[in-house]
């Protein structure tokens, strides 16, 4: 299905209709606005393992929702028969992209209110309707989550004295990879819709050029100034004294505070610290895995070699070349300024600040699970 382009604001990867989940298609982006439309989990798995859909928070979303598509169709199946389908599902979604976080954290959740109801239990509607309270209940948490990091984040972004906020971001971490809002580019819609003046260097991201062509084509539908640049462009701006900050997402946090993200959002911390530059992650709690101690436990996802070895469709490189394609990278945990949560701002030593803001946000969805999105008590928010 072909869609309209939106004339205004940000627009959100997925939407539902009964039974079926639309996915904008990022692959055709920004050429065309063109949907997938997902009936299973199966399907979603698909769409997450061949980029259709990618930024873990987003897939963690449709993972979730994928999950109780599934235990929708299987209302009137026998009990151990719905229980190998449901874990085949989930085994499979949390297999489609390894290195993000919330697509495990987020199926895992569905699954465990399967648990509850009783794996064997014949009451299949009662199951359909548990895994859907959660998925909708993931979604909704996200997304106030992201609103609160954002507002944290636009809480320590410190304005020069003349001219415009230059920051520096890599990938697409608006809400097509995020939901509602974004994570490091919903700090920066933040700032815009606070009438800050700023100005964004987009990377282009290779191979995949999120960059260039999802988080332009964001920016531009929110009226945020911006410019494309090529990824080994950034080292330059940053010598020539162009760039403020540098802001950018995460895909899984370890314990220590070494986040996995974008590969090349390791370079830019190595520039960032060269050149005395804040270098922020931006980033939901639901991204921290206290399972693992350090970056060195945190699966690295490898890519098909034909991503680096065309380009929209043309060779560029000669026949038989080898390729590494790695999609991730990790940034230790002393060249990150600061991680921007929806806890607040954590600061080194991140074992303890990570653990603390942990604690803080499972508090919080204990007694008050409403919708403050847009509403930060204290927007300070340092930990």
């Amino acid at each position: 299905m072909v869609l309209p382009s939106a004339p205004t604001g940000f627009r959100t990867p997925f939407r539902e209709s009964p039974g079926v989940l639309h996915i904008i298609d990022q692959r055709r982006l920004p050429d065309a606005i063109e949907e997938y439309d997902a009936h299973s989990a199966a399907e979603v798995a698909y769409a997450i393992r061949e980029m259709i859909i990618r930024g873990a928070p987003a897939i963690g979303q449709a993972a979730a929702i994928g999950m109780a598509l599934t235990a929708a169709r299987l209302r009137t199946t026998r009990p151990y028969a719905r229980r190998a389908t449901l874990r085949g599902a989930a085994q499979a979604l949390s297999a489609a992209r390894p290195t993000a976080i919330n697509l495990r954290w987020a199926v895992d959740r569905v699954m465990a209110r399967y648990v509850e109801v009783g794996d064997l239990s014949e009451d299949g509607d009662a199951i359909a309707e548990a895994m859907r309270a959660e998925a909708d209940t993931i979604v909704f948490e996200t997304t106030e989550d992201h609103g609160r990091l954002a507002a944290f984040g636009l809480a320590i972004l410190e304005q020069p004295s003349e001219g415009p906020l230059r920051v520096l971001t890599h990938c697409n971490t608006g809400p097509l990879g995020c939901g509602q809002f974004g994570t490091a580019l919903g700090v920066v819609q933040a700032a815009h819709h606070a009438e800050r003046d700023l100005h964004v260097w987009v990377g282009e991201t290779r191979p995949y050029l999120q960059g260039a062509r999802l988080t332009t084509w964001e920016l531009a539908q929110a009226g945020v100034p911006h410019t494309l640049i090529p990824d080994v462009a950034a080292g330059h701006l940053m010598a020539r004294g162009e760039v403020d900050v540098v802001i950018v997402g995460a895909d899984r946090i370890a314990a220590n505070g070494d986040t996995a993200n974008k590969v090349g959002s390791y370079s830019l911390a190595v520039l960032a610290d060269r050149h005395g530059i804040p270098f922020y992650v931006a980033a939901p709690l639901s991204s921290v895995d206290p399972e693992a101690p350090g970056g060195d436990a945190i699966p690295i996802e490898e890519r098909k070699a034909n991503e680096v070895l065309y380009l929209r469709g043309q060779r560029i490189a000669p026949p038989d070349t080898a390729v590494r394609n790695p999609a991730f990278d990790v940034t230790p945990g002393d060249l990150i300024t600061a991680i921007i949560t929806d806890e607040g701002v954590l600061r080194a030593p991140y074992p303890a600040s990570l653990a603390a803001a942990v604690e803080r946000r499972a508090a919080r969805r204990a007694v008050a699970p409403t919708f403050d999105a847009l509403h930060v008590p204290d927007a300070s928010g340092v930990a």
